[in-house]
C-alpha cells in the first residue's frame, strides 16, 4: 500500500474519533443540566395544622425535678401481744376498718388461767393483810393497857407492813394478767384499709407476730432527694405537680417539711411533699414531677422547635408561605400541656413556628398549608345528601 493512502485512512479515523468524543460530551452535559437545576430549585413543602405552633406569652413554672415513692403518713402493723391460736380473723386486703374495731382474737384459755391465778393470789394476800391488821389492832390495845411491851407492837406493825406490800404486789400481778387477757382481742389502732394480711386463722402466733397492716390513704407523702445547691431555694408551702403511675391527670403536692441534715453518701437534702388522698392514688406508687420555685412570664415555644445545627440557636418561622430562620436566645424551661416549653428571646409574639417533627427546612423554601380534615368530610356529606335527594325524586 502506498504511503499517501495510509495518511488518508489515518486522517479519516482521527476525524471519526473526534466527532464521537464531541457527541459524548454534549450528551453528558445535557443529562447533567436537569439534575443541576433540580438541586438549586427549592422543592415545595406541605404542612398540616399540627406542624405549626403560635408563639405566645405564657406563665412558665420553673422548678426542680422530683421523684420518689408515695407513702401513707399513717400506717400501722397490728401484732400479737400474747401467744396463742389465732381466731376470728375475717378481714382481708382492701377491707376498710374503723379505729377500735375488733380484727381478730387469740385463744384466751391460757391468759384467762393466769389471770385467775393472779386474782386468787391477790385475794390470799388480802386475807393475810387483814389478819396482820387485826393482830396489830389487838396489840395496840394491850400496849395501852400495859399488858405487853411496845416491842411486840413494833413487831405487829412490821408484819402488817409486809402483808400490805405483798397484797399490793399480788394486785399488780393481777392487773398485768388482766391486761394480757385484754390483749388477746386485737383491735384496729386507727381507721384505714387493710394492706396486708400476714397470718391465717388457726395458726399459733408468738408474741410480736405480725397479723395485719393498716394504711390510711387520706394523706400521703413523697420523699424527694434534692441537690444541696437547689435545696436552698425550697421552702415549706411550695407547690408541685406530680404524675403518679396509673393516673392520667397531674396531682397537686405541697412541701411539708425539709430535712435539716444532708444524706451521708449523696449529700442530698430530703424534702417531704404532702399529697392529699384521692381516687386512684395508692400507697407505694411511683411519682415524678416538678417542684415550682418561681414563675416566669415569657414568649415560649416547644423545646423541639429550637434547633442547634447552627452556631446560634434558631427557630424556623413561617412568614406568609416562606420559611425564615430567626435566631433566638433560649431561657427557662417548664413542663406544659404534656411537653417541655422553653422561653425564648428574639421572637415576636404570634410568630408561626414550625414544630420539631417537621425537621430541618432550608430558609426560603415555600410551603403550602394542608386543608383541614373536616372540609372533605363536609363536602362528602353534601354529595351524599345530594345523591339521596336525586334518588328520592
Amino acid at each position: 500500500m502506498k504511503k499517501s493512502t495510509l495518511w488518508i485512512l489515518s486522517g479519516v479515523a482521527a476525524a471519526v474519533v473526534v466527532a464521537g468524543g464531541a457527541r459524548f460530551l454534549k450528551q453528558r452535559q445535557s443529562a447533567q443540566a436537569p439534575a443541576a437545576s433540580a438541586t438549586v430549585a427549592p422543592a415545595g413543602l406541605e404542612l398540616a395544622a399540627t406542624d405549626v405552633f403560635t408563639a405566645q406569652t405564657q406563665s412558665l413554672s420553673v422548678g426542680l425535678a422530683v421523684s420518689g415513692t408515695l407513702k401513707a403518713t399513717q400506717s400501722a402493723v397490728v401484732k400479737a401481744r400474747v401467744a396463742g391460736e389465732l381466731l376470728d380473723l375475717v378481714v382481708r386486703e382492701g377491707d376498710s376498718v374503723q379505729a377500735g374495731q375488733v380484727i381478730a382474737r387469740i385463744d384466751p384459755t391460757e391468759v384467762q388461767a393466769r389471770w385467775r391465778q393472779a386474782q386468787q393470789s391477790a385475794d390470799a394476800a388480802k386475807a393475810q393483810m387483814d389478819i396482820a391488821q387485826k393482830q396489830y389492832d389487838n396489840n395496840d390495845a394491850l400496849v395501852k393497857q400495859g399488858f405487853i411491851s411496845p416491842t411486840a407492837l413494833q413487831t405487829s406493825l412490821m408484819s402488817l407492813s409486809g402483808a400490805k406490800a405483798t397484797h399490793q404486789s399480788a394486785v399488780a400481778a393481777a392487773d398485768v394478767a388482766r391486761k394480757s387477757l385484754d390483749d388477746a382481742t386485737l383491735k384496729a389502732p386507727m381507721s384505714g384499709q387493710i394492706s396486708q394480711r400476714l397470718a391465717q386463722p388457726g395458726e399459733r402466733v408468738a408474741i410480736d407476730a405480725r397479723v395485719v397492716e393498716i394504711v390510711n390513704l387520706s394523706q400521703l407523702e413523697l420523699e424527694a432527694a434534692l441537690p444541696a445547691a437547689d435545696a436552698a431555694q425550697v421552702r415549706p408551702g411550695m407547690q408541685a405537680q406530680l404524675l403518679v403511675e396509673g393516673l392520667s391527670n397531674p396531682v397537686a403536692a405541697k412541701v411539708l417539711r425539709i430535712n435539716p441534715s444532708t444524706q451521708a453518701g449523696s449529700r442530698s437534702v430530703l424534702a417531704y411533699l404532702g399529697v392529699a388522698g384521692r381516687e386512684g392514688v395508692r400507697n407505694g406508687a411511683f411519682a415524678q414531677g416538678t417542684l415550682g420555685t418561681q414563675t416566669v412570664q415569657a414568649i415560649a415555644v416547644p423545646l423541639s422547635s429550637v434547633r442547634t445545627d447552627k452556631p446560634q440557636p434558631y427557630v424556623q418561622v413561617l412568614e406568609g408561605d416562606v420559611v425564615r430562620h430567626v435566631a433566638v436566645e433560649p431561657g427557662a424551661r417548664a413542663e406544659g400541656s404534656g411537653q417541655v416549653r422553653v422561653a425564648v428571646k428574639g421572637l415576636a409574639e404570634g410568630a408561626q413556628v414550625l414544630v420539631g417533627s417537621v425537621g430541618a427546612v432550608r430558609e426560603g423554601v415555600k410551603v403550602q398549608r394542608t386543608a383541614p380534615a373536616a372540609a372533605p368530610a363536609e363536602s362528602a356529606s353534601s354529595a351524599t345528601s345530594a345523591s339521596s335527594a336525586t334518588a328520592a325524586r
